[in-house]
């Protein structure tokens, strides 16, 4: 019995590398239909230098899912043919040498990637700070620690935390301070969780009370218990009540949520690509959905609703109709 090996980037004709390349632009701009992945299946059988030149694709699809969308497309659509065809042959080193525009995102990714405490996409870390804070990160969160004997900091970078504060701190504790781009929050003995979007924080308070102070206005509000908001540099969202933070237990409650809406949520669980057709996205979807086990919620919705999911890749799923 004979085997092959596998081959090598310089084993594959280029014109088959610059197609495997114009479906890697495709999948990644989140517009390929049903018909275009199933062009795709019939494209890698044709040799395997079309499965090997995908399986290359496919890992790049792996490590754009760590970029934001637009600037994953971006990228892409500013290499021109030569430029895909080398980043296919380079495999992930291309991706280790990141260019500047890469550097730009939120503010710089170094920040992120060298955090005090950080979390990887799907995973989620508590951890318990010297002055007896109790701190819980969701999935692809980064957060810097700073205690000093005038301020005990915490710094949110990117992602979803729940932070619990010390109740037996001293009175002569310096304060305890969570700065974040769109402004700083006091807590006042209490448990709540911050979530950093785009461009605005969602804060929900379980218990005792947050002050609001955001960056670029002389705005301030306190937030109490049971009550939720969200807000910018320059303002500050009127409270609604409060949604508990049940991730941290690994389950997102959805009541009459849109699939498209829900299909997001789990997307930010997931380490790979997780999209739902817009012919699905406005069903409504009630029910409890395991964050820590994406499989398993969508094998839930293929179960209650008229939808399936199409596994392309390893990497990229689709909810779409039955």
């Amino acid at each position: 019995m004979t085997t092959t090996a596998p081959l090598s980037a310089d084993d594959i004709d280029p014109v088959i590398l610059d197609e495997a390349a114009g479906w890697l632009v495709l999948l990644h701009s989140g517009e390929a239909s049903a018909r275009d992945l199933q062009e795709l299946e019939r494209w890698r059988i044709r040799s395997a230098a079309h499965e090997a030149a995908w399986q290359r694709a496919e890992s790049m699809l792996g490590a754009f899912r760590q970029v934001p969308p637009k600037l994953g497309r971006d990228t892409l659509a500013r290499l021109g043919s030569p430029g895909r065809r080398q980043l296919l042959r380079l495999g992930l080193l291309a991706i280790a040498a990141p260019t500047a525009s890469w550097l730009g995102w939120r503010h710089l990714p170094w920040r992120e990637w060298s955090a005090d405490l950080r979390t990887a996409t799907g995973e989620q870390k508590r951890f318990d700070l010297a002055d007896g804070t109790r701190l819980v990160l969701n999935t692809a969160s980064a957060v810097n620690v700073s205690f000093t004997p005038t301020e005990r900091r915490l710094t949110l970078l990117a992602g979803e935390i729940l932070i619990t504060t010390a109740k037996d701190a001293p009175p002569t504790a310096p304060p305890f301070i969570l700065h974040t781009r769109q402004g700083r929050l006091t807590p006042l003995g209490t448990r709540f969780a911050v979530r950093q979007f785009e461009g605005s924080i969602r804060l929900a308070v379980f218990e005792g009370a947050v002050e609001i102070r955001p960056a670029a206005s002389g705005q301030a509000a306190i937030l109490r218990a049971g009550e939720q908001t969200d807000f910018t540099a320059i303002a500050i969202q009127p409270p609604a009540p409060a949604e508990d933070a049940l991730w941290e237990r690994g389950m997102l409650l959805a009541r009459g949520m849109r699939l498209g809406a829900l299909v997001a949520e789990l997307s930010r669980y997931h380490r790979g690509l997780l999209r739902c057709d817009p012919e699905v996205a406005g069903l409504t979807v009630s029910g409890a959905f395991p964050v820590t086990d994406v499989p398993a919620s969508l094998t839930l919705l293929e179960k209650t609703l008229p939808v399936r999911v199409g596994r392309a890749t390893g990497y990229w799923l689709t909810v779409r109709a039955r």
